[in-house]
């Protein structure tokens, strides 16, 4: 019987790479040349030719084939494509991880993970998206109902938390606003220059009670990469490392049931991924520096964070205030660049960017002395996925 399953510090983080983030349809690039935009920019990062790289992951159905991307790239030998199944972000940290088994198996070398978006390129991720024909499956149990939008179908899960848990509406405005908060000293955050307050948020328009308008994610183009090595080898190149503590992915029993029919319903699906992640990482919550958590919606935040045992029901109107959420003082620090909310929205992985920056301590709000740093990707999808990010001190 298999007593351990690990690749802690076998492979790090050796670039990041990033293009302008644009709001959606805005983009004046293709998707495709977005992508690779942010592939040569973390390949420039890493000090690396991009040739080099030999394995391919993504996630969200990303429109950027691996067969092409390595044509374009130059790359000497594809050896590893792959792509974590399900739309929107939960698969950013999964990718990551799959990156992670390539380069521990001896499978792969080098290993790029990305995501591109061009939304006037292929629709809107947030709409009611247009369901022609006969409806069959699950959406026969929502479309008829006028449950056609993410923002509607999550409002349900995080209505039920507020309801059993006491949750407070102020709870969801401090994520808010602690994201909009970081934006603020990051110039590339699409909402920098553009502060919330408290009667911003509560002034906002309502998309779907319980969101507000600054409840839900930001909708942009724009690309995102990481470039991922055997540790041995992060040590030679450019920056300093960022090693994988844990990776992890999956969700509860039932948790994807069809017609909101999972008997666990106001759960970030993290209840069974998230003690995986921590037993890899030989850590705990308490050994975390700093946070970034995905935000579709607000909601999905407060169940995250509980789940990942950050709080726990009864405390987390107390703990998730917007004191505690701020870098560089914050008991709990979280999204320091802005993330989903307020830097943009690269379906989660600019989160990860984050979290080494975070390590290697070029953050514009950065956490002093920060050596662990948490990612969760894609709250209250299936599958769900997380990450854990550290510095060489934590091998």
């Amino acid at each position: 019987m298999r007593t351990k399953r690990t690749m802690r510090g076998q492979v790090a983080v050796a670039g990041i790479g990033e293009t302008t983030y644009y709001k959606h349809g805005q983009s004046p690039d293709a998707q495709f040349k977005l992508t690779l935009k942010a592939i040569l920019a973390a390949a420039e990062d890493a000090g690396i030719d991009p040739c080099e790289i030999d394995g391919i992951a993504s996630y969200a159905d990303d429109k950027n084939p691996a067969d092409r991307v390595a044509a374009a790239l130059g790359m000497k030998s594809l050896r590893f494509a792959n792509m974590v199944w399900g739309g929107g972000g939960g698969g950013g940290s999964g990718a990551i991880g799959n990156a992670a088994m390539a380069i521990h198996a001896g499978v792969a070398d080098c290993v790029v993970v990305y995501r591109g978006l061009a939304q006037g390129q292929g629709g809107r991720f947030g709409s009611g998206a247009g369901y022609p024909g006969a409806l069959a499956g699950s959406y026969a149990h929502t479309i008829p109902y006028g449950v056609m939008s993410p923002a509607q179908m999550f409002a349900m899960r995080t209505t039920r938390l507020m309801h059993d848990h006491g949750i407070s509406r102020s709870t969801l405005r401090a994520i808010s606003m602690a994201s909009y908060h970081h934006a603020q000293n990051n110039p590339r955050a699409v909402m920098h220059g553009r502060p919330l307050d408290v009667d911003g948020y509560d002034n906002s328009r309502w998309i779907t009670e319980p969101f507000r308008l600054f409840d839900c994610c930001l909708e942009n183009d724009g690309a995102a990469a990481l470039i991922l090595v055997p540790a041995d080898r992060a040590k030679d190149l450019k920056q300093k490392p960022a090693y994988l503590l844990g990776a992890a992915q999956g969700a509860e029993y039932r948790a994807g049931a069809g017609g909101h029919n999972n008997p666990d319903y106001a759960t970030s699906s993290f209840k069974t991924v998230a003690p995986d992640l921590f037993a890899m990482a030989e850590l705990g919550p308490e050994d975390v520096d700093v946070v970034q958590s995905y935000e579709n919606f607000t909601g999905g935040v407060v169940m995250s964070l509980i789940e990942h045992g950050f709080c726990t029901y009864e405390n987390a109107n107390e703990v998730i205030a917007f004191d505690n959420l701020i870098a560089p003082k914050g008991k709990l620090p979280l999204n320091t660049s802005g993330g989903n909310l307020a830097e943009c929205y690269m379906h989660g992985l600019e989160l990860n960017i984050e979290a080494v920056r975070q390590i290697r301590g070029t953050s514009p709000n950065q956490v002093e002395g920060a050596e662990v740093a948490f990612v969760n990707s894609g709250p209250m999808v299936v599958p769900a996925t997380n990450s854990l990010f550290g510095s060489e001190a934590t091998l």
